[in-house]
């Protein structure tokens, strides 16, 4: 199934390099600047996950196209430094015979740097693109090494990245109030009780997330994203300034926020700032997304920058009535979008499919439901071996057919108007082998654990982290990324500060939105995932004596029986997934076709039930 609509995402390698010729000229960059190495972190000045085509510096110089990761070029050595997601990814895409990829699990960027950078060396960074917290471990690590630090003025791969995109400026309009739930007033009046409790002047909004929750506004400045780029400035008095980078900002959302900010451009935010904290100004900048030049620049005018959480992520987090309302929308409209697809290609898997027509395939699904803005990220369409790399991305040199007998891995999401969607499929085309029957009931167990958790409050997601992986390491195995992260409302697909893993200290609280996502990878074979998006709500015990908290599963799709082993299943796994199934059917049958609806009945029948 394909149309001729305009698609969400490209499949095309937006690399278009190995990296060795542009490395060699960021050298010679670095040779007339008179420094000796420059640090590259996958990043914008917000320090965002997805950022706009003139921020991807590290792709287009070393080849690396995923979402976290940082260079260090040195004049004769060069890193990079990637998470457990991107361990496959990264060696083919880079040129290793330039780059040595090394795994973030064995050694940080800055430890790297503190055993390759020569006594006397400089080291140079964009202070846009990096934190103070940042900045002080590479402060430390070139210490180390008899080495230093130096703030750069101009980023010297901009300087040597001829054809570099213009930066966006795309249209910028109202998100309606009945689905943001909460006015601008009363966002910023909550701001502002924070700030006072804290004990500061202001606030800099450096997250463009945080300031499309605080102003209910929607961009386009990024892709996947729907986000404007920009700043604002929230004192504890007065009218708040909103510093954006487009000028294409539509007269309703004007006239809205008019009573609650001063509009202006992206070029009048430093000097407000400036003056802001002229006369020792207590200033709060957020750890996560502030940039060291916002540091460097309130202190220079004499102001104290006050480093700490920006208290809009934690509000953003928690979503009200109307949000839940909005996402579980759309996550029905999802369901039965989802479903058509998994009913379509259990017809057509075996004909010669391949992961690009899937994709597509699954996008027209989409789009013919309502609603739809974008994808929420790259779908990862991976078969056989494919699916073994994490976060792959299907380009037209890496399209796979999907062969029988083996695994497809088909991890996707959408942006509508009333929410943000992200779910995993892992379907066997053809008969799968035990081995993999196996290792998908694992991980099955694994995801039921963290569905039918409950917990007391205050619990983090590090807390309940081991649960997902349980019967995984009972057999040996386990995975080497989160087991959930923060999802937006018409936001970011990844949102903190919540997430399940094995690192993280944020507790859960009702209304937050994570992913449950655990899985296995088999290098070169298969890689397996099951994701459903959960929602955090209060439980009540009987007889129990503290407040509980548990999880509402939104997403609605079937888990392919095919790959369930039923005696590796307890009996309340079993039955957790049979529940499951049961509302699945129930809620996206009425809204199914004919033959669909057919599909789904068998698809989510009980546990063990021959076809």
């Amino acid at each position: 199934m394909t149309s001729q609509r305009p698609r969400f995402q490209s499949f095309e390698d937006p690399s278009h390099a190995k990296g060795s010729e542009r490395i060699e000229a960021l050298r010679s960059a670095l040779r007339e600047t008179g420094i000796d190495g420059f640090v590259v972190p996958r990043a914008d000045e917000h320090q965002s996950e997805y950022v706009p085509a003139h921020a991807e510096r590290l792709a287009w110089l070393t080849g690396f196209t995923g979402s976290a990761g940082t260079a260090v070029i040195l004049a004769d050595k060069a890193a990079l430094v990637v998470d457990g997601r991107y361990t496959l990814q990264a060696p083919e895409q880079v040129d290793t015979g330039v780059i040595t990829v090394v795994p973030l699990a064995e050694k940080t960027a800055e430890a790297w740097l503190g055993e390759n950078l020569g006594k006397g060396q400089v080291l140079g960074y964009d202070p846009w693109l990096h934190t103070p917290d940042g900045v002080a471990r590479l402060e430390r690590a070139a210490a180390k090494a008899g080495g230093s630090l130096k703030p750069l003025d101009a980023n010297l791969v901009d300087a040597v990245w001829a054809g570099r995109p213009k930066p966006p400026g795309g249209p910028v309009v109202s998100h309606p109030a009945e689905i943001a739930g909460e006015s601008v007033a009363d966002k910023l009046a909550r701001v502002r009780a924070a700030l006072a409790e804290a004990e500061v002047d202001a606030l800099v909004i450096s997250d463009p997330h945080n300031l499309a929750w605080a102003f209910n506004l929607r961009g386009a400045d990024v892709a996947h994203t729907p986000l404007a780029l920009g700043y604002a400035i929230v004192k504890r008095e007065g009218l708040a300034g909103l510093y954006l980078a487009s000028r294409e900002i539509d007269p309703d959302l004007r006239a809205a926020l008019t009573p609650h900010a001063i509009l202006a451009g992206r070029a009048d935010f430093e000097p407000a700032l400036f003056a802001l904290a002229t006369g020792a100004a207590r200033v709060r900048l957020d750890t996560v997304t502030g940039a060291v030049a916002l540091k460097n620049r309130i202190e220079a005018a004499g102001g104290v920058a006050d480093l700490g959480a920006d208290p809009i992520t934690l509000m953003k987090a928690v979503k009200n009535p109307a949000e839940i309302a909005g996402t579980r929308a759309a996550h029905h409209r999802d369901g039965v979008a989802l479903t058509r697809f998994l009913a379509w290609l259990d017809r057509e898997g075996a004909n010669g499919l391949t992961e690009i027509a899937a994709v597509e395939a699954l996008e027209d699904f989409r789009a013919e439901g309502g609603l739809l803005r974008e994808v929420s990220f790259p779908t990862i369409s991976g078969s056989g071996p494919n699916g073994a790399i994490v976060h792959y991305r299907v380009t037209r040199a890496t399209d796979r057919r999907l062969g029988p007998g083996e695994l497809f891995l088909i991890d996707s999401g959408a942006q509508y108007l009333d929410g943000t969607t992200d779910v995993t499929r892992t379907v066997a085309i053809g008969t799968p082998s035990a081995e993999m029957r196996d290792r998908f009931t694992r991980v099955l167990k694994g995801h039921i654990a963290i569905a039918r958790a409950v917990f007391p409050k205050g619990t983090t997601g590090t807390q309940i982290d081991a649960f997902a992986r349980a019967s995984l390491w009972e057999a040996g195995f386990d995975y080497d990324h989160g087991t959930g992260h923060g999802v937006g409302a018409f936001l970011s697909v990844h949102e903190g500060p919540q997430r399940i893993a094995k690192v993280g200290t944020v507790a859960l609280q009702a209304g937050m939105i994570l992913s449950n996502e655990p899985g296995y990878y088999k290098a070169g074979a298969y890689g397996i995932r099951i994701e459903n998006l959960i929602l955090v709500e209060p439980r009540t015990l009987p007889g129990g004596e503290r407040p509980m908290l548990g999880f509402e599963t939104l997403t609605l799709a079937p888990i392919d029986l095919r790959l369930v082993e039923p005696a590796l299943l307890g009996p309340a796994d079993a039955a957790w997934l049979d529940a499951y199934h049961a509302r699945v059917r129930e809620a996206l049958s009425p809204d199914l076709d004919a033959e669909t609806r057919a599909w789904i009945d068998a698809a989510t029948r009980p546990v063990g039930t021959p076809t």
